[in-house]
């Protein structure tokens, strides 16, 4: 397969040389009726003088021409009682020249003439064009309205689209109430992968507005892409070259409200990692014997914790056929939150930490570079080149306040509490790696092809863990297991390499009838080796060594107590691996049909995905084995759209789709919490097969407003969720719980301009709203043998059906953005998100014939409201300031636990972990030369 898509991509090269054609673009815009005070001026002629080609404006003076051949021309705007306007116009390859002019009876002069050009995915008129001739049900926000808003990457971005939240506990996105493992990710169109082995999905925090283009979610399937999703794919472009020339830089400074507390500010914990990093790069190896005796266990402190960031983007057209774009940026955060941990097993409390805190520092440093050429009229290539680097450095602390109690290490009765801390340094470097290219084979028949390749690591070098019981009086190592005092390290090494290709042929495009036929496929190979190992130290005799306190720890760790006998290096245990393989090929075709006002797109895709993983893990009976699973099905789409207006459409889709299970969903590895709750993967665990249906009305009041309304159905064969399993510790898995679980759900979404500049008021001001209800639920199995004997139930407390995980039952996201003045606007904006309860992790009994009694009920991520503000002014041409507000609310974050201990019958809601994030408050300046 790796050699027939090289081939491919050369011959394709060699097309470039001998094709004639150029990329189009597209002049759009709205014409006013100046003696109506900048009415929408409906049934204007606009024509390209010289040629035949024109249109008419719609009821709301909009009007669009497409297909133009880059040059210079001539637009002649003219109504009948109206003066004639001639306006010159000069269009670009790829992107939208915009046009907003007034007709009158007196001939307008051109400085009343607004003219700028923009990507084609930058401009929210463009985009709003693009979703409504869209066949697939697509929101998209682009970067323009993502600096008006003050946004500052794609995470955030994603929860200005209906249906769209983001979860505070896990970190992952839901769309329409799924998570991480039903989403697709991908990057101008390629798969991305995740920086994270907790996760399918790349963190869309590292993705600056800066780098962005445009974020689009697509809720509807399309045979082109992977089927291997439920509820979308999100797509980021990269940002493209502005003009012919473009310099920046910025610079931005802030403080979190918990970091400035006193007491925290003044001595906010790093791990003794951060001693070897350089330029937001860790350099210091990996944990080892030597660190065990030689390195300080003792947190240090940060000089000065305040967050700042900085970026800086240039980029040169040379020619007419080559530009360059380069921009970085580099971000540094710092987090604390304090709050409670306690762990339930059985309606038993086990574990409590009342004061679990957490001293987050993270650096971002990200860089892009993109390289586009036009070999000649017909045929272009784009490169893009992408490096994250993601350094987090977490300290965190529990039962410092000796009201720290953990189950197995002692008794009650010896009148200790437990201190809990563990120091983790995580460095991820992700590079991507793409080359794009397009061709016109002919007037009809275009030729789309990419190919990527990518590289993950993702390590933890140095996690520093310490658990020890102590009072007033004395400190003492803790007590059980061998591995209380330890180093360790985890290593990830991702490779991928994929393609894609997708020929388009239009048959015939007539003024109500279009014939389009779309072919392709996609290839993907992903390779993962995973390792972790632990190296401890160990009391030769139980209580023998006493550290003076807890914050001396490292006076015991000494080789002068290795050398006597008093410790011992425990490197004994063997380290965890595995390695995961996943190969997905596809071909698919689609075919489109445009007849009068109805549009019907109808797709088929052929995939066959094999997945499979060797592990050794030390957690299992003979450490040793495999998983494999190899899916090999058709998936069916059709997107249908019926225009019942020219402001309105009809909108049906349906589709069948699958849902592969993660690397570390099945790798039977177990990672372990700060707070020591265990997540492992199950061998066992299958695919999920889904069927989607999705109806939706939406109109269009003017160009850059929609009102909408959707309404979807789901149902996911054998569905995949994160369920706390039995053992003597907390324990996640992830199972198929249930047979199948049905989700049905409505999404309102509106854009509205309630007061436009253009109709002669001084200020613009804008509401976006959006809010879906949905409702879900699956059943809960049970396995038994041929015999009817029970193997395994998934019921509890007399449950035989449950709601889906991660799903809320309300989701409400607004917007409210006002702009005052023309020259050197002032800008206001505020965005509110809130999500209902969601279920964190589904319940499990926890003795298999007494479910209704000995069982651990679902824990439960309470919902919460977040506000963000923002205030820009910008200064002349070139100089803006900006004031960012975030989580000024600063909820907190809590999941809660229903208990019934048999002992009293009564049932009672926990907190089982709760913290606040803290409000951020930023001030940035940007300089644009």
């Amino acid at each position: 397969m790796r050699y027939l898509l090289t081939f491919a991509i050369t011959a394709l090269l060699t097309m470039a040389v001998h094709s004639q054609e150029t990329e189009t673009g597209t002049i759009a815009g709205k014409i006013a009726d100046k003696e109506m005070r900048g009415a929408p001026l409906p049934f204007a002629n606009v024509l390209i003088k010289g040629s035949d080609k024109g249109t008419t404006t719609n009821l709301e003076g909009l009007f669009q021409i497409d297909d133009l051949r880059p040059g210079s021309y001539f637009l002649i705007l003219s109504f009948v009682g109206y003066e004639q306007v001639e306006i010159p116009v000069s269009v670009e390859p790829g992107r939208v020249t915009e046009i907003h002019a007034e007709l009158g009876a007196s001939a307008a002069s051109l400085d009343e003439v607004v003219i700028s050009t923009v990507s084609r995915k930058d401009s929210e008129v463009a985009l709003l064009l693009e979703q409504k001739r869209a066949i697939e049900i697509k929101e998209s926000i682009g970067a323009r309205e993502l600096a008006k808003l003050g946004i500052s990457d794609a995470a955030k971005a994603t929860t200005r689209l209906p249906g769209v939240t983001s979860s505070e506990a896990s970190g992952d996105i839901f769309v329409r109430g799924l998570g991480d493992r039903y989403l697709y990710t991908t990057l101008n169109g390629l798969p991305i992968p995740s920086d994270d082995v907790e996760r399918k999905n790349i963190d869309l925090e590292l993705f600056s507005t800066g780098i962005i283009q445009s974020v689009a979610i697509s809720k509807t399937y399309s045979s082109s892409i992977s089927a291997d999703q439920a509820s979308g794919n999100i797509n980021i472009s990269t940002r493209e070259l502005a003009g012919a020339n473009e310099l920046s830089f910025g610079a931005g400074a802030g403080i979190n409200t918990n970091v400035a507390r006193e007491g925290i500010f003044d001595n906010f914990k790093v791990s003794p990692n951060m001693q070897n990093v350089d330029l937001g790069f860790y350099t210091g190896g990996k944990a080892s014997e030597y660190k065990l005796i030689f390195q300080d266990w003792k947190p240090g402190t940060a000089e000065l914790p305040m967050n700042y960031k900085y970026n800086l983007t240039a980029g040169k057209r040379f020619g007419q056929n080559f530009e360059v774009l380069f921009t970085a940026s580099q971000d540094v955060d710092y987090q604390y939150t304090e709050g409670v941990f306690r762990e339930f097993r059985a309606n038993f409390i086990t574990d409590t930490i009342t004061d679990a805190s957490v001293y987050s520092r993270t650096i971002n440093t990200t860089g892009l570079a993109t390289v586009a050429y036009e070999f000649n009229a017909n045929n272009n290539l784009r490169a893009n080149s992408l490096l994250i680097n993601k350094l987090s450095d977490n300290v965190y602390e529990g039962g410092r306040n000796q009201e720290g109690f953990i189950f197995e290490e002692t008794d009650p009765n010896d009148g200790l509490s437990q201190f809990v801390r563990d120091q983790n340094t995580r460095q991820t470097r992700l590079w991507v790696n793409q080359l794009m290219g397009e061709h016109r084979l002919g007037d009809r028949n275009v030729l789309e092809w990419a190919a990527g390749l990518n590289l993950v690591n993702a390590d933890e070098p140095n996690r520093i863990r310490n658990e020890v019981n102590f009072n007033d009086d004395v400190v003492y190592l803790g007590d059980t297991g061998g591995y209380q005092q330890r180093k360790s390290y985890q290593e990830i090494d991702d490779y991928e390499f994929n393609a894609r290709i997708q020929d388009q042929l239009e048959i015939f495009t007539a003024e109500e009838r279009q014939l389009q036929i779309d072919l392709g496929g996609t290839y993907r190979y992903k390779e993962r080796d995973f390792i972790s190992r632990f190296l401890g130290l160990e009391e030769f005799s139980n209580r023998s060594l006493t550290p003076s306190s807890i914050e001396n720890l490292t006076e015991v760790f000494t080789e002068e107590n290795i050398n006597n006998g008093s410790l011992e290096i425990n490197n004994t245990l063997q380290p965890d691996r595995y390695r995961g393989n996943l190969e997905s090929a596809a071909g698919f075709a689609s075919l489109n049909i445009g007849w009068n006002k109805l549009n019907i797109n109808a797709g088929m895709r052929y995939q066959k995905d094999q997945l499979d993983v060797v592990y050794n893990v030390g957690n299992i009976p003979g450490r040793t084995g495999t998983s494999a699973l190899s899916y090999d099905n058709l998936y069916p789409a059709i997107n249908l759209r019926y225009a019942l207006s020219d402001r309105s459409n009809l909108r049906i889709a349906a589709s069948k789709t699958l849902t592969l299970p993660e690397f570390k969903e099945v790798a039977p590895f177990e990672y372990v919490s700060q707070t020591g709750q265990v997540t492992r993967g199950n061998p066992s665990l299958l695919a999920s097969t889904n069927y989607n249906l999705d109806i939706k009305y939406e109109f269009f009041p003017s160009a850059g407003e929609l009102l909408s309304l959707t309404g979807f159905y789901k149902k996911i064969e054998d569905p995949i969720n994160k369920v706390q399993d039995r053992g003597s510790a907390g324990v996640f898995s992830y199972f198929n719980a249930g047979e199948q679980a049905e989700i049905l759900g409505f999404e309102l979404e509106s854009r509205l301009e309630v007061i436009r500049m253009e109709d002669g008021a001084a200020y613009d001001f804008n509401l976006d709203f959006n809010a879906s209800r949905m409702w879900h639920s699956q059943d809960l199995k049970e396995l038994r043998n041929d015999d009817g004997q029970l193997l395994r139930t998934f019921r509890y407390k007399g449950l035989t059906e449950t709601g889906l995980q991660g799903a809320s039952d309300w989701i409400f996201n607004g917007s409210l953005n006002l702009v005052v003045g023309i020259e050197n606007p002032f800008m206001v904006s505020l965005i509110a998100n809130y999500a209902s309860d969601k279920i964190y992790a589904l319940g499990a009994p926890e003795r298999q014939t007494e479910s209704e009694t000995f069982y651990n009920d679902a824990i439960v991520e309470k919902g919460f409201v977040t506000l963000n503000a923002m205030l820009r002014q910008d200064l002349g041409e070139n100089w803006e300031i900006k004031f960012t507000g975030k989580n000024l609310l600063n909820p907190l974050i809590e999941r809660v636990q229903d208990v019934k201990p048999s002992t009293t019958g009564i049932e009672t809601t926990e907190t089982v972990r709760s913290y606040s994030r803290g409000a951020v408050l930023s001030l940035g300046i940007n300089y644009n030369f």
